[in-house]
């Protein structure tokens, strides 16, 4: 069998496994050509955000591109272009151990949708994608005693971080996904 064939293969029984049981809340699909038919190398996806985030409630796009060469070789996973995270290239691109380094052709579908969604609340500085996002991740993380940056999708999350209400805040960017904000605090809950 070509090893198109074999990707093909294996991806019609992750489909199969994926209908039967899939995380809640996730959505995964082949791509559906303009003839109707369904193109095993690219999915649509949807990833959610992990309950008791600052992520909760969002919903975010991923498109999965299969190689020919797959499972032997991971596929390519991208949010929409710009997504401000730091182990996300500007281009969307994910920065994830599992689709480089440490990927194995075990690694099911399930697995990686999951490790990306862990991945938007646990990032990791030592493997930086945008440069923009390490900067302030970095630099600024705490400005003073009592302000930091904080990175969060609405502004109820910054209150589950302070006993009290802030007594400052700023936004400092945003985009459709987040907002970082310039908070004062006095009393964080958290470090």
């Amino acid at each position: 069998m070509a090893s198109g064939g074999i990707a093909r293969g294996r991806l019609a029984e992750e489909r199969k496994s994926w209908r039967k049981n899939h995380p809640h809340g996730f959505v995964a699909k082949p791509e559906t050509m303009p003839d109707g038919s369904v193109n095993l190398m690219v999915w649509k996806c949807v990833i959610p955000g992990k309950e008791g985030t600052d992520w909760e409630g969002g919903y975010f796009p991923l498109t999965l591109e299969f190689p020919e060469d797959y499972p032997s070789n991971p596929p390519v996973c991208k949010f929409p272009a710009g997504f401000f995270h730091m182990n996300v290239y500007p281009t969307g691109a994910v920065c994830l151990s599992i689709l480089g380094s440490a990927w194995k052709p075990s690694i099911s579908m399930t697995q990686i949708l999951v490790g990306i969604q862990d991945l938007l609340d646990n990032p990791n500085p030592a493997s930086p994608a945008h440069h923009e996002c390490y900067q302030l991740y970095k630099k600024v993380l705490i400005i003073s005693s009592g302000t930091r940056i904080v990175f969060v999708r609405r502004r109820r999350s910054i209150l589950h971080l302070c006993s009290h209400e802030p007594t400052a805040r700023k936004i400092l960017a945003a985009d459709q996904y987040s907002f970082i904000w310039v908070v004062t605090c006095h009393d964080w809950k958290i470090l």
